[in-house]
C-alpha cells in the first residue's frame, strides 16, 4: 500500500510552466496539502497540479489517510472520488480529531448534482471536477485556507454530526421553555449517558466523550422520529430535545433508541465496544428553565445507570427525596391486609362468591349450580393439559449431532448476592473452571455486597491464578437483573450462559449449548437438577418436582404449543440478543419477562434436558415458601404485563397464542377456580335444604375428581421415566412426591398463587433472601450419563415457578 507522509517544510522544486498551461497562476504561499487516492494517472495528475500551484504535497491511499493526518497534520486535504470509495474517504478524514476542521476538497470524475450533493452532505467542503483548470483548483484551496479555522467544539451546529454545542443546545432548550403561553406545545427533553463511560475513560482518556456522543447521535438521526435537535454536554451525554411530542410517544421513541444502541457494536477510539445507554427524561412542562431541566434529566440518568436495563427513566421528585409524604393510614392498612392475607384471600375467594350465589339463588338465578359445572370443567381441563404435556414430552427433538459452525468465544455469567452465597461461591467458581470448552471461555462473577467479605480475598486469588475468571463487583445493585445487565455489556463471548451462584454445570454444557445456537436458535434452556436431594424431605420433593418441570413440562409444553419461555439459570443466550433485551429488575421473575419480550421480537427458544446444571434446593418449608412466593408473584407480573400484548402480536401463530393463553391466563385463574369448590358445595347444601339432603355421590363429580388425581399420578410416572439417571434411581422419592403433592404440595402452591395476587395489589414486592449453606456430601452422584428417551427439546420451558 502506498503511503507517503507530508514533505518537510523546505521548498519543493516545481516544473516550469509550459505553453500548454497558460492558466497556471503565479506561485502562492506554500501550504501542506495531503492528496488521497489510489496510485495511477489521476493521482499523478492531482499531485502535479497541486505542486504546480505552489503547494507541498504528500499522498496516501484511502484507508491509510487517517494515521498520516494524525502524525503530520496537513493544512488541507484533496481527495480523489474513487467511486464508490469517495464517501469512505470523507468518513476517514472526518473521523480523526484533527480532520474535523481541515478543508476537504473532493475531485470527482463527473459533476452529477446528486453525487456532489451527497459528498457535501457527508462532510466535504467543496467538489471540483477532473476537468477543472489548475487555476480553479488552486483558487478553491486558497479560499478554504484563508478562512480562520474554528474548533468544531465551538461551532453552534456541527454540520457533520448534527450536534449542537453545549451552549447552543441550552439556548435552544431555553427558547422552547419560554415560548409564549399561546404558542407553547408539549415536549420532552432527554439526556443519554453510557454505563461503560468510566471504564472507557480509564483506558482511553476523556477525549472520547464527544466521540461517544457522536455515535449515539448517529443512531438517533437514523431513527428520526421527532428528535430534531441533538446536543452534547461536557460529560459526554447526548442531549435530545423533542418538541411537540407527547409523553407516551416520547417514551416509545426513547425505548426504541435505547434497544437499538444496546444491540449495536460501535467503534470508539479504534476499539470495538458495546455501549449500554442510560436514558433520563422529563416533560418540558415540568421545567422552569434549561438549567433545571438538564439537572433533573441528569438525576434520572443516575437512576437509569443503577438499572442498566435499557428502559428510559422519567424524572420523579422522589429521586431527590423530595416526593410527597407517604400516607401513614394507607401504609398501616396495607400492612394489616398483608398480615391477614390468608383470611383476606378466603374472604375474597370463598366468602364473596358464596354471598353472591346465595343472593342470586334467592332471586331464582342458580349461579352456584352453573359454577359447579365450571369447576368440574376446569378440573378436567387442567388434567387433560397435564396428560398432553406428558405425552408430547416423549417426542422431544434431538440435539443437533454437530455444531453448525466452529466454537466461538463464550462467556458464563454468575449472578450473586455475595452475603447469601458466601458458603458456596468458591465451590461454584471451581466447578466453572473445570468446564471443558474448545473455544475461549471467560467466567464473569457479577456480584453485589453491602460490605467487604473475607471470601472476596479468596476469589481474587483464584482470579489471579486463572485469567478466565473475571470479578465484577456491581455497586448499588439490588437484583440479579442488575448484575446480569452490568456483565452483558462487557462480555467477549458470542453467546452467554446465565447461572445462579449455586449452579454446577456439567463440563460439556457450553459445547451442547452451541450445538443448538449454531443451528438457528437464539436461546437454549438447560435442565436444572437438584444436587442436595438427600439433605431433607423438602429437598427431595423439590428434586422430583424439578424433573417434572425440566424433563416433562418444558419439552412437552414446547412441542404442544410451538414456543418456549424461561432463559434464566442454566439458560444460554446469543450475546447480541441478550444485550438488546436485558433483564428488568422490577420483575420478580426477570428471566421469564426477558424471554417473552424476546419472543415478541421473533427470537427462537429451545430446551435440552441433557444440558444439565446442578443446583441447591431449599431444605426447609420457610425457605421454600419464600422462594415459591417470589415465583408465584413473578409469574403474575409477567401475565399482567404480557398476556394481552402477546395475544395481539402478529408474531405468534394461533396455536402459540392458545399456549400463551394457557400459560399466562389459565395458570393464574386455576387456583381461584379450584377454590370455588368450597362456596359451590356450601351453596349446594343451602339449595338442598341441609347436609343430610345433599346428594354427595354425583357420578360426574366423582369421575372428575378421580381423573384429576390420576393426572398427578401420570405426571409423576413420566417424571420418573424421563428423569436424569441420578434422580430416577431414587424411586422412593417419586412415591413420596406423589403422596405429598396430592395431599399437601399442590394446595401449598395454589395458596401461594392466590396470595401473590393480593401482594401484587398491595405493592409488596420484597425479595426475601435466605442464605445458602454449603451442600453436604450427597448420596446422589453427579453423573454425566445420557438421559433416557430423546436428547433434547424445542423452544420451551417455564423456568421459575412451574
Amino acid at each position: 500500500m502506498l503511503v507517503s507522509h507530508l514533505p518537510p517544510t523546505t521548498p519543493a522544486t516545481h516544473r516550469s510552466p509550459t505553453p500548454e498551461d497558460p492558466s497556471r497562476p503565479a506561485p502562492a504561499p506554500q501550504a501542506r496539502v495531503l492528496a488521497v487516492g489510489y496510485p495511477g494517472p489521476r493521482l499523478d495528475w492531482l499531485v502535479h497540479v497541486l505542486r504546480s500551484t505552489g503547494h507541498r504535497v504528500g499522498h496516501a491511499e484511502p484507508g491509510a489517510a487517517a494515521p498520516v493526518i494524525e502524525q503530520a497534520t496537513p493544512e488541507a486535504v484533496v481527495a480523489l472520488d474513487e467511486q464508490p470509495l469517495g464517501p469512505d474517504v470523507i468518513h476517514e478524514v472526518r473521523s480523526t480529531s484533527v480532520g474535523r476542521t481541515l478543508p476537504l476538497v473532493m475531485v470527482t470524475p463527473q459533476q452529477q448534482p446528486a453525487e456532489v450533493a451527497e459528498l457535501l452532505r457527508r462532510g466535504a467542503d467543496d467538489c471540483v471536477p477532473d476537468q477543472a483548470a489548475p487555476l480553479e483548483l488552486g483558487a478553491r484551496i486558497a479560499a478554504r485556507l484563508r478562512r480562520v479555522a474554528m474548533p468544531v467544539d465551538e461551532l453552534p451546529l456541527d454540520p457533520r454530526t448534527g450536534l449542537h454545542s453545549p451552549l447552543h443546545f441550552r439556548d435552544e432548550l431555553d427558547r422552547e421553555l419560554h415560548r409564549p403561553a399561546q404558542g407553547r406545545r408539549p415536549g420532552v427533553v432527554a439526556m443519554v449517558g453510557v454505563a461503560e463511560m468510566r471504564a472507557l475513560e480509564s483506558r482511553l482518556g476523556t477525549h472520547l466523550r464527544r466521540e461517544v456522543a457522536e455515535r449515539l447521535a448517529a443512531v438517533a438521526m437514523e431513527l428520526g422520529a421527532h428528535c430534531d435537535r441533538l446536543g452534547w454536554d461536557e460529560d459526554g451525554h447526548l442531549l435530545m430535545l423533542m418538541p411537540a411530542t407527547q409523553e407516551e410517544e416520547a417514551r416509545g421513541i426513547l425505548e426504541k433508541f435505547a434497544h437499538t444502541v444496546g444491540g449495536t457494536r460501535f467503534v470508539v477510539a479504534d476499539e470495538n465496544v458495546r455501549l449500554t445507554p442510560v436514558v433520563g427524561w422529563l416533560p418540558l412542562a415540568e421545567c422552569a428553565g434549561q438549567r433545571q431541566a438538564l439537572d433533573r434529566a441528569r438525576v434520572a440518568v443516575e437512576q437509569a445507570l443503577s438499572l442498566q436495563d435499557l428502559r428510559p427513566v422519567r424524572y420523579e421528585s422522589w429521586m431527590r427525596g423530595t416526593g410527597p409524604r407517604r400516607n401513614r393510614l394507607g401504609v398501616a392498612v396495607r400492612a394489616l391486609l398483608s398480615a391477614l392475607s390468608p383470611l383476606v384471600v378466603l374472604a375474597l375467594g370463598v366468602g364473596v362468591p358464596l354471598a353472591v350465589y346465595l343472593q342470586l339463588g334467592q332471586l331464582g338465578i342458580p349461579l352456584g349450580s352453573y359454577m359447579y359445572w365450571v369447576v368440574v370443567g376446569g378440573l378436567l381441563l387442567s388434567a387433560v393439559l397435564i396428560v398432553l404435556e406428558c405425552m408430547y414430552a416423549l417426542d422431544a427433538p434431538s440435539r443437533p449431532e454437530k455444531p453448525g459452525s466452529p466454537y466461538p468465544p463464550a462467556s458464563a455469567v454468575i449472578a450473586a448476592y455475595l452475603p447469601n452465597e458466601a458458603a458456596t461461591i468458591v465451590d461454584t467458581v471451581e466447578s466453572f473452571l473445570r468446564l471443558d470448552y474448545p473455544g475461549q471461555l471467560e467466567i464473569v462473577l457479577a456480584y453485589n455486597t453491602p460490605h467487604p467479605l473475607p471470601v472476596e480475598d479468596t476469589l481474587r486469588e483464584m482470579a489471579a491464578r486463572d485469567r478466565r475468571l473475571v470479578l465484577l463487583p456491581v455497586d448499588g445493585s439490588t437484583s440479579k437483573a442488575q448484575n446480569v445487565n452490568a456483565a452483558v455489556s462487557g462480555v467477549r463471548g458470542e453467546f452467554v450462559g446465565i447461572f445462579d451462584a449455586d449452579h454446577h454445570p456439567r463440563p460439556d454444557a457450553f459445547r451442547r449449548a452451541w450445538d443448538w445456537l449454531s443451528n438457528g436458535y437464539d436461546v437454549v434452556q438447560g435442565h436444572c437438577l437438584v444436587r442436595n436431594g438427600g439433605s431433607s424431605w423438602v429437598a427431595r420433593m423439590v428434586a422430583v418436582e424439578f424433573e417434572a418441570i425440566y424433563a416433562v413440562s418444558h419439552p412437552g409444553r414446547t412441542r404442544l404449543y410451538g414456543f418456549g419461555v424461561f432463559g434464566g439459570s442454566n439458560g444460554f443466550w446469543r450475546t447480541d440478543l441478550l444485550a438488546r433485551t436485558r433483564m428488568h429488575g422490577s420483575m420478580l421473575t426477570e428471566d421469564i419477562d426477558s424471554t417473552l419480550r424476546a419472543l415478541r421480537h421473533g427470537a427462537r427458544f429451545t430446551v435440552d434436558r441433557t444440558l444439565i446444571s446442578r443446583e441447591l434446593a431449599p431444605t426447609g418449608l420457610r425457605a421454600l415458601w419464600n422462594q415459591r412466593s417470589r415465583w408465584a408473584q413473578g409469574w403474575l407480573q409477567v401475565s399482567v404485563k404480557h398476556l394481552w400484548r402477546t395475544l395481539r402480536s402478529p408474531v405468534f401463530t394461533r396455536r402459540q397464542k392458545l399456549g400463551l393463553l394457557v400459560l399466562l391466563g389459565w395458570r393464574e385463574a386455576q387456583p381461584w377456580l379450584t377454590l370455588q369448590i368450597l362456596p359451590v358445595i356450601l351453596y349446594a347444601i343451602w339449595a338442598s335444604g341441609g347436609v343430610t339432603q345433599m346428594d354427595w355421590a354425583v357420578p360426574l363429580c366423582l369421575l372428575a375428581a378421580l381423573f384429576t388425581l390420576s393426572a398427578g399420578v401420570i405426571q409423576a410416572i413420566f417424571a420418573w421415566r424421563l428423569a436424569a439417571p441420578e434422580i430416577r434411581r431414587r424411586r422412593s422419592w417419586f412415591w413420596a412426591y406423589l403422596l405429598t403433592s396430592t395431599v399437601f404440595y399442590t394446595h401449598f402452591k395454589n395458596i401461594l398463587a392466590r396470595q401473590a395476587c393480593l401482594k401484587e395489589a398491595l405493592g409488596e414486592r420484597q425479595w426475601r433472601v435466605t442464605p445458602r449453606a454449603a451442600a453436604q456430601r450427597s448420596p446422589v452422584p453427579e453423573t454425566t450419563g445420557s438421559l433416557p428417551g430423546q436428547r433434547g427439546g424445542r423452544p420451551g420451558g417455564t423456568g421459575a415457578g412451574e
